[in-house]
């Protein structure tokens, strides 16, 4: 049967001889290998631009919390500066949490097809991860979807990357007010009319709602692939 003749209403993409297409690569010289292989080069491009993209924003981060520390100990400096810096990190980590759920679509589509296009292609004994892979992938493409919440997102790149920033700007705070006056922790913490007390209660909230955030537990959305198993692993022989 020919293409133009195939019913395609009676398509079912979790039939063994259409989701394991991986077979019909190896077995056969056909043109889907080479359709797929520019396909696939311009998803991983996709993802590449993306993780780039997550890079550029802790970059930024790096370079202002340097600029930030360097001012607020200098003589000019005053601990105000590290509060605005704890904001303006909080401001990159909202933007990059995002990027990250940006990224985590393409990231996804990538590792779908590697799942169960190409580790068919290599192994097809050990058939394909999804049943209905095909289906999953042609309805993403055509109605893409966030795969990850943002609050999982935003607990994710805190855990990783942007807690240990804080930290450090809670740190060059608390040593600032402690170790450059001589006058009481809660009088030097003092912004304009604003008391020392008031200032303190609003930091510890705030890092209470970070600390919450990062370690809430969770259902996890995000696949977490590299928890399962042992570094090594894969290269162990019998």
């Amino acid at each position: 049967m020919g293409e133009s003749d195939r019913n395609w209403d009676e398509f079912d993409p979790e039939a063994r001889e259409e989701r394991e297409i991986g077979r019909e690569m190896v077995s056969k010289s056909t043109g889907l290998g080479s359709v797929v292989a520019h396909f696939y080069r311009g998803e991983m491009s996709v993802v590449t631009t993306w993780r780039g993209r997550l890079d550029e924003t802790i970059n930024w981060a790096v370079t202002i919390i340097a600029a930030i520390l360097v001012y607020a100990f200098s003589t000019e400096g005053n601990h105000v500066i590290l509060l605005t810096g704890m904001v303006v990190i909080t401001m990159f980590l909202a933007i990059e949490a995002r990027r990250y759920q940006a990224y985590d679509v393409y990231r996804a589509r990538a590792r779908l097809l590697q799942e169960n296009l190409f580790a068919n292609t290599l192994d097809p004994s050990q058939g394909v991860e999804h049943r209905d892979w095909r289906r999953e992938l042609s309805e993403d493409y055509r109605n893409p979807t966030i795969k990850t919440p943002y609050t999982e997102a935003l607990a994710r790149r805190l855990r990783r990357i942007y807690l240990p920033f804080l930290c450090l700007m809670l740190a060059a705070w608390l040593f600032k007010l402690t170790a450059f006056s001589t006058r009481p922790v809660l009088e030097t913490a003092g912004v304009g009319s604003v008391p020392g007390s008031v200032v303190f209660g609003i930091v510890g909230a705030f890092y209470a709602a970070v600390i919450a955030t990062a370690f809430w537990p969770r259902e996890r959305h995000s696949k977490g692939e590299f928890e399962k198993a042992e570094p090594g692993e894969w290269k162990e022989t019998d």
